[in-house]
């Protein structure tokens, strides 16, 4: 009998296991799901533009220079020989999208390049780049150097 009541004693012990099944169905159920609705997402296409397309460089291509004291100077170099190869004309902010589309002289894919100091303010290349598109120039490109 002592036998028995010792047993009674040592019977109950606590369990110290961590049942891993309830925690396997869990996790394999959110595998499944993800599965199952990772096809269905689309991913937010964004069109990147791409560089060295072209195989020969432009003509023609038109500069706009903005130094620190907010002075204009519009440049024009072309590919041809000869004095008239390079223009270059003082702008004001006022007459500065006029004079590009004089340089263009009619060519719409001729390419304009704002060069601008990087002293001055982000707001007046913004504004320089409004008047040329409100005056129908279509390419427009911001000129940089590039860092080391």
């Amino acid at each position: 009998m002592a036998n028995v009541t010792t047993h009674r004693r040592h019977g109950r012990r606590t369990i110290s296991d961590i049942n891993m099944v309830p925690f396997i169905d869990v996790m394999l159920v959110l595998l499944i799901i993800f599965m199952v609705t990772a096809p269905l997402l689309t991913p937010g296409m964004i069109d990147v533009p791409s560089v060295g397309k072209a195989a020969t460089a432009p003509d023609q291509v038109i500069t706009i220079e903005i130094d620190k004291q907010l002075h204009i100077l519009v440049k024009s170099k072309s590919t041809a020989p000869g004095p008239a190869g390079q223009i270059k004309q003082d702008a004001t902010m006022d007459n500065v999208a006029k004079i590009a589309l004089q340089l263009q002289s009619g060519k719409s894919t001729t390419p304009v390049i704002i060069s601008a100091d990087k002293g001055i303010t982000y707001d007046n290349v913004v504004k320089i780049m409004d008047r040329l598109q409100k005056a129908g120039v279509q390419r427009v490109g911001l000129a940089v150097h590039q860092g080391e």
